[in-house]
């Protein structure tokens, strides 16, 4: 089916049916899901997917409204609901739709292979990496193993001359492990992703990490409350990047609901501090040629050298802060309404290695597991709890569980003082392993 000419037919509609102005996407793909525990399948999932949502504007007054199915009548009922819907909504002057006709270049978004790969070949590698990850005598348990994959074609109409598309997949491999030892329990995961198959890394690597995972944290020891050096693996660091996501989202800013809403152009970190949202890195996990009302992505330095560098923005946001959309519209699929959110968003990587970190640190935590809310985009404050490794005079000295970690983003930020060069960009969202110099860590 031509989706695209059909997505400007519709929006052709929305205007004969009285919108003065209008937005149409559509959205078709197909996913699937293994799921192996034990050498046994659990669960295959297969399933297509499509659907249009229609945001519709009349005299200042917006309006949306969706349809799962792409039958004409359907569609027709769909713009029905969306004019009916503006009639009641309140005006706001800043309702609007982007003009942008461009669009990024991106390679290696799609593969059209994964969908070649026979299925018994993506259960064989699913079998196999739970296999390998419980080789290890001290692994006595699987929560299984999954294999995931999906691919699909996103397009955008509007009546601002706007139409565009582009087709993405993905796939992804992951396995969780259970070490024991006497009455002791502890477990261990390790999960990748890639825009294509032969892109995801090494069953072997992968199911090593979450059998180390597990094993090594058997035998933790308690630690008394202290302030010492953190560690953040580069498996956790994303617990800072939560919390700066909300602080710099514009909406937020503009709601006076940010710490960050009045530090643009002002220090807030190191210099060893670069922060990247990146929506055009070459198969990157995020990446997208235009985001979710159609606007071209970009890099963009969210803060560099620890200077405060800018906030995302959507359309309607950007008109209301007076500046122009950054291409951050986030869309959850073709029933939502575009929101504000990241595509890649990463850390710099540093120059020092990881085991150097560890080397250079007195006394502190090496923090592998982190739970809670991380940094609170409205005043700051970070709080949570930590598992890992305590480290003394420069080596992992033994495992240690149920800590807390207190401070503010301010302290944490400025206090960050070694950045490796360990970034993982088959993530959304992640950093390098980086410490800070100072932080309240709860024991007992």
């Amino acid at each position: 089916m031509d989706y695209k000419g059909l997505a400007e037919q519709l929006v052709k509609k929305c205007l004969k049916k009285g919108a003065d102005a209008a937005e149409v996407y559509i959205e078709n793909g197909r996913n699937l899901s293994i799921e192996v525990r034990k050498g046994e399948v659990e669960t295959v999932e297969e399933a297509a997917s499509y659907g249009a949502g229609f945001r519709v504007f009349l005299k200042g007054k917006m309006a949306f409204a969706s349809s799962n199915d792409l039958g004409e009548r359907p569609l027709e009922d769909a713009i029905g609901r969306a004019i009916e819907f503006a009639k009641i909504t309140t005006p706001d002057p800043n309702n609007g739709l982007p003009y942008d006709t461009g669009m990024t270049e991106i390679a290696g978004l799609y593969d059209p292979r994964i969908a070649q790969i026979s299925m018994e070949q993506k259960i064989d590698l699913a079998k196999k990496i739970e296999q390998l990850a419980m080789k290890d005598s001290r692994i006595t348990k699987s929560d299984g193993a999954r294999y995931g994959e999906g691919e699909g074609e996103v397009i955008i109409a509007n009546s601002s001359g706007l139409a565009k598309s582009y087709r993405s997949s993905a796939c992804s491999l992951g396995v969780s492990v259970v070490a024991e030892k006497g009455e002791q329990k502890s477990s261990g995961g390790e999960f990748c992703g890639a825009r294509s198959f032969k892109d995801l890394k090494p069953a072997e690597e992968v199911a090593a990490k979450a059998a180390r995972d597990a094993y090594e944290m058997l035998d933790p020891r308690p630690v008394k409350t202290q302030k010492a050096a953190v560690i953040f693996h580069s498996d956790v660091g994303y617990a800072l990047l939560g919390g700066i996501l909300g602080a710099v989202n514009g909406e937020r800013v503009l709601q006076g609901a940010s710490f960050l809403g009045r530090m643009l152009g002002q220090k807030i970190g190191s210099e060893l501090v670069t922060l990247i949202d990146d929506g055009t890195l070459e198969k990157g996990v995020a990446s997208e040629p235009f985001d979710g009302e159609g606007v071209s992505t970009q890099k963009r330095l969210i803060v560099e050298k620890g200077v405060l560098k800018g906030f995302m923005y959507n359309t309607i946001v950007a008109k209301r802060a007076g500046v122009r959309s950054t291409g951050n519209a986030s869309r959850g699929g073709f029933t939502s309404l575009p929101g504000i959110g990241p595509h890649q968003f990463y850390m710099a990587a540093g120059q020092a290695k990881p085991e150097d970190i560890i080397m250079a640190t007195k006394v502190g935590l090496l923090v592998k597991e982190v739970t809670g809310y991380g940094i609170n985009p409205v005043n700051g404050n970070f709080s949570g709890g930590a598992s890992g490794f305590w480290v003394e005079d420069g080596k992992i000295a033994f495992p240690v569980k149920g800590l807390t970690i207190a401070g503010t983003a301010e302290e944490m930020l400025n206090g960050i003082e070694m950045v490796a060069d360990d970034l993982d960009l088959s993530r959304a969202r992640t950093t390098p392993t980086f410490r800070i110099r100072l932080l309240q860590i709860g024991g007992e």
